[in-house]
This record gives structure tokens, sequence and C-alpha cells, in this order.
């Protein structure tokens, strides 16, 4: 039964009024920077996102901020699976203000026990006296494996994770993997078709036609249980977007399909009058 359970934390980004410390916007997400995700239902060899808000710390002159997040991973008979202390970690708000956008991710294995868990997430201020403490709960359901998506977001032409929000001139990459998938009785090898939409804000396609691609074959013996898929895009103008992912799995009975749409905002950036 595995589960790995990390520490992630970003800069803050607005200000807010100094009081007591509490945890807030508390939303699963696809990825640190992603969007958030409608369901805490998740496959196995997903990663469960949460990103939430610490708002209220109390930072020095300097704009420092002394913290420390701790969390734990408990089934639903309350046995703990996991737990990890981070010590005591530093941010600088260099935009002012009390609040530290945070992030925890739970790596989940692909033998990891069906059924309902529960992430406990502890923030503590260590500049505060005396110390403040305030815990995150979550809830997430691994459910039994059927057609579906993991591992999903963007990265830049640089490899590194983008956020739904972009500029034009930017190339982004949307990754993806597809699982729950049948192989074929004689061969043992799958049949998938993966077509990418972008629809513009009045639901228009961008383009007449969309992206596709196929696998009839298994290039590495992972991919009887998990099949990668990469598709570009090129963001040439301002607007915003829905990308709807297609997946279809041929072998099953009737070319059983899923979707799942992701939001894309690009930002113009115009000269200053």
């Amino acid at each position: 039964m595995r589960v790995t359970l990390v520490l992630l934390t970003a800069l803050v980004w607005a200000p807010a009024q100094a009081g007591a410390l509490e945890l807030t916007n508390a939303r699963a997400t696809y990825g640190t920077l992603g969007q958030e995700r409608k369901s805490d239902k998740v496959l196995r060899g997903d990663v469960y996102y949460v990103a939430f808000d610490a708002e209220g710390f109390k930072p020095k002159d300097d704009g420092r901020i002394l913290y420390s997040m701790d969390m734990e991973v408990v089934n639903k008979a309350g046995k703990r699976l996991y737990g990890s202390e981070s010590g005591q970690l530093e941010t600088i708000n260099s935009l002012g203000g009390t609040r530290v956008p945070c992030f925890a991710r739970v790596k989940i294995g692909t033998d990891l026990d069906f059924g309902e868990y529960t992430m406990k997430v502890t923030i503590t201020d260590h500049v505060a006296k005396p110390k403040v403490k305030k815990t995150l709960v979550r809830k997430f359901e691994v459910v039994k494996s059927e057609l579906g998506f993991v591992l999903v977001g963007l990265t830049n032409d640089q490899g590194f994770e983008a956020p739904p929000v972009a500029v034009p001139g930017q190339m982004l990459f949307l990754h993806c993997t597809s699982t729950g998938f049948k192989l074929d009785e004689k061969n043992r090898l799958p049949n998938l078709a993966i077509e990418m939409r972008i629809l513009d804000a009045d639901g228009k396609p961008t383009l007449p036609t969309p992206v596709t691609g196929e696998v009839k074959e298994l290039k590495e013996k992972t991919y009887e249980q998990f099949i990668p898929w990469q598709m570009s895009i090129n963001v040439n103008r301002g607007g915003k977007y829905k990308i709807v992912l297609k997946l279809t799995d041929k072998n099953a009975s009737g070319g059983k399909s899923v979707e799942l749409a992701l939001d894309l905002n690009v930002v113009e950036v115009r000269e200053a009058k």
C-alpha cells in the first residue's frame, strides 16, 4: 500500500490584513498551479493536489514569515498511513500582506486500497507569540479502475509547470495519462484514440479540425496500465477558452469514451496609455 505525501509552498501574491491565522480557499487542483479539480475522486496512479491560502501570519518587518507545515494521511478506519513534518520554513512576502498560498499533494500508489482517505495539514506560525496552529482536513476517495485521465497538467516550452493563465506568444503543452483501458484478448494491445478541441468563449471550436492521436501498440510494459499523451497549444491571441479532451477506448464494448474540460485564460499585454 504505497502513498507518498509531499509538502509544497509558494510565495504570497496579494495583501491581506493581519489577524488570526486561518486556512481558506481550499480546493483540489490539477498540479500546484493548476485550475480547480471538480471531483475529489481519484484513480490509482494519479496525484491528488490541494491548494489553500494560509492567511493572518505575523510577518517580520522585512516581510519574512516563519512557519511549518505538517501533514498526514489516514484511511477510513483512522489508521495513519503516512506522516511528514517540514521543520521550520521561511518565505518572504515581497508584495506585502499576511497571506501565503500553500500546496499539498498525495501520490496515489497503484496498489493503494480503494476507499476514502483523509489528508490533514497543520500550519504553524512561528513568529506569532504564542505560536498559532491551524489544521486543514480534506477527504478524497480512491475509486476502482475505470477509463479516465490521471496526471493532468500544463507545462511551458522549458518543461516547467504552467498555470492555466497565459499571454500571447507562449507555447504550452498539455500533458495527461490515460488509464482504465482494455487490452485486446489476443495480442494484449490497446486501441485508444484521443481528441483535443479548444472552444472559445462562445463555445465554438477555434479550429475546424481537432488535434487527434491514437495508440495501438505498447512501447513499454508500464503502458499496459498507463499511456501518456502530450499535445501542444500555440497561444496566439487573448480570450477565455475551454480545452476539451476526449478519450475513446475502441477495445471496450461500444467504444467507451470519457471527456475532460479545462479552462484556459489568455491575457493580452497592451501598451499602457
